[in-house]
């Protein structure tokens, strides 16, 4: 009689297969040959995908760069009026002459890269396996004005961790999806795209894998959404980790709607948080986010027509304050910076991506209540990076999340922080998801 073989066994050997099939999709995807002929895309069909952008759409951005009518100076000393035109000219005037998307095109290129149409819709994806037995699959969610380059630096620390310091356990097979309507993801042509319909399409993602065990993990949109596939704790999902995590209690933000003052009792980390939200708000930080979140299509017009609109208008983003844009601070490069707005603008998504902000009515991802984190009972996790927006307490975590494992503030890093700080923002994760494997 033949052996039979158990599901796990049988499992492991899929994705062995499966990553060596991948390995030889990207190599033959740099080489731009593919071992499949491209069709029509069948159901729950992944399909090798592999960036070219024509010369004449370079050129044509060069140009309209070149073109460019210039404001008139802020009137203030700061950035109260905007992102200043001091800093920004500079680096449009290096976007317009010396910089190479190629580089980051030929980076993704040496990616396995993939695209499957899932609710409709076309889904990229970057999926990189370990070679280590039992690696832990996570599917790690990007924001705005954020994109999966966000994530680049962080995948051979997941997937290879013992050259990173980590142990051979604490691998992971790394899946980096581009939300709809952002970057080569297909863009929505009907409503009903906000996080939770997206969290729906990662748990379809995940299984059309083959996957039957996996993390999740987000910062900034990737929060809300990791929080939304928490509360539907699809087959499989073992938990979350978060760095922009849902923690204000709602009273506390029925407070800060209103602009009111502190309510007494607060610990000194809960002040320093209030404190933090509320001169945000009055300083309008998240002016961008009331726009998109009541009239996307108005300031899509710009945003499609004018890289340097765009470029202001993605560089307003409070996470982007702190940092230079020159070479002075290598994790934060000009080439970094440019990179990601270049996606937007080569892709023309810099519409299509605010409509998220339509979809949730331009809302905070701060409040517990609008995330209904009380309906979450699977395990969070939660770093605080220092430069975020808000510095979560921890007692206002743990009133959020009742299933709380994992909670920890490191000393670096700020609102990109798999960006920022990637040897970092790795250890988190192998740390916070030890106890899940």
């Amino acid at each position: 009689m033949r052996k039979r073989l158990s599901p796990e066994v049988i499992n492991h050997d899929r994705r062995r297969i499966f990553s060596a099939a991948a390995m030889g999709i990207a190599a033959a995807a740099a080489a731009g040959v593919f071992p499949y002929p491209t069709m029509a895309a069948t159901a729950d069909e992944i399909r090798p995908f592999r960036v070219d952008i024509p010369d004449d759409q370079l050129v044509d951005l060069r140009r309209r760069i070149a073109a460019t009518r210039w404001p008139d100076p802020e009137t203030v000393n700061d950035q109260s009026q905007g992102i200043q035109l001091a800093k920004i000219k500079p680096l449009i005037e290096y976007w317009g002459t010396d910089y190479d998307w190629r580089k980051v095109e030929a980076k993704l290129n040496s990616l396995p890269q993939f695209v499957t149409k899932i609710d409709g819709i076309d889904i990229y994806f970057i999926h990189v396996r370990s070679e280590q037995p039992g690696a832990l699959p996570a599917v790690i969610t990007h924001g705005w004005p954020g994109s999966v380059l966000e994530q680049l630096k962080i995948i051979d620390a997941l997937t290879d961790p013992t050259r990173h310091g980590g142990l051979a356990e604490d691998a992971f097979d790394v899946i980096i999806p581009s939300m709809p309507g952002y970057g080569f993801s297909g863009k929505p042509t009907s409503v009903g795209f906000g996080p939770d319909h997206i969290a729906q399409i990662w748990a379809k993602l995940m299984k059309r894998l083959g996957y039957t065990r996996y993390v999740a993990q987000g910062g900034d949109w990737g929060s809300p959404v990791s929080n939304a596939m928490a509360r539907q704790a699809p087959e499989g999902l073992l938990g979350i980790h978060i760095n922009l995590p849902a923690i204000v209690p709602p009273e506390i933000a029925a407070v800060l709607a209103v602009g009111g003052p502190a309510p007494a009792g607060l610990t000194e980390k809960e002040r320093a948080t209030f404190d933090a939200l509320s001169a945000a708000a009055k300083m309008g930080n998240r002016s961008y986010a009331v726009m998109m979140g009541t009239r996307p299509q108005t300031i899509g017009y710009a945003l499609a027509d004018s890289p340097v609109g765009l470029a202001a208008w993605m560089l307003g983003h409070p996470g982007f304050s702190m940092w230079t844009y020159n070479s002075d601070d290598p994790e934060k490069s000009p080439d970094e910076v440019l990179d990601d707005v270049t996606l937007y603008w080569l892709t023309n998504s810099g519409t299509s991506s605010a409509r998220l902000y339509w979809e949730t009515g331009g809302r905070s991802p701060a409040f517990a209540g609008a995330e209904m984190t009380s309906e979450i009972s699977l395990p969070v996790a939660i770093t605080v990076f220092p430069g975020e927006s808000y510095r979560a307490p921890e007692t206002w975590a743990r009133r959020a999340y009742r299933n709380l494992i994992y909670f920890h503030e490191v000393d670096k890093g700020g609102h990109f922080a798999a960006w920022e700080q990637p040897t970092i923002f790795a250890q988190e994760l192998r740390a916070a998801f030890r106890s899940l494997r």
